[in-house]
């Protein structure tokens, strides 16, 4: 992306930050494999040969996530697969706490799902409540939620072996579970820089 272009938007989610009237959230999807992540880690020079367990799958956790930008509230929902439909059913999830008299204001990417045909009557439904703002392509970097998937990745899944995919979805969603009130650590990762 152009660096004129990523400095005005920045500038236009400084703008959204700063009024009384909206309320700014992140928004994405994102999937926890149950084979986990394995990352660079020390082993003790004695063990000539580590063995690293590794759930050889494809199997996966998918989630919707939001975040508040002024109080860094982390709101989730699990679903199968992402589609409209799907997307919808989490958009009614996140109006439930959207401040009241403010214009819940969400910034997301381009996916597919964000803008089908099918969503569009309940999106000109909702106008007066929720409004949806769409990153230039390419641009995960605006998008604070993104370091919410990787802080918890790195907390959750790096070097961690998942017997289950019920395992998984327990430590994923403990974590999640945390940061559903106003959290500052999850408010200043997601700051707009």
């Amino acid at each position: 992306m152009p660096i004129q272009c990523y400095r005005q938007h920045i500038k236009k989610l400084h703008r959204l930050a700063r009024r009384k009237d909206i309320d700014l959230w992140f928004e994405d999807e994102c999937h926890f494999q149950q084979h986990g992540s394995r990352c660079a880690m020390w082993i003790p020079s004695e063990d000539k040969d580590p063995v690293v367990l590794h759930a050889p799958t494809r199997k996966q956790v998918p989630f919707f996530g939001a975040v508040s930008v002024h109080d860094g509230r982390f709101v989730y929902q699990r679903h199968e697969r992402f589609n409209a439909e799907t997307f919808q059913c989490f958009l009614t999830h996140l109006l439930r706490h959207r401040r009241r008299g403010r214009i819940l204001w969400i910034v997301l990417d381009n996916a597919s799902w964000h803008h089908a045909r099918a969503l569009r009557p309940w999106l000109r439904a909702h106008r007066s409540a929720l409004r949806l703002d769409f990153l230039p392509a390419y641009s995960p970097e605006l998008n604070g939620i993104e370091r919410v998937w990787k802080l918890t990745r790195y907390l959750c899944t790096h070097n961690q072996h998942f017997e289950t995919l019920e395992v998984l979805l327990q430590i994923v969603t403990r974590q999640f579970l945390q940061w559903h009130k106003p959290n500052r650590a999850i408010k200043r990762l997601c700051a707009i820089k």
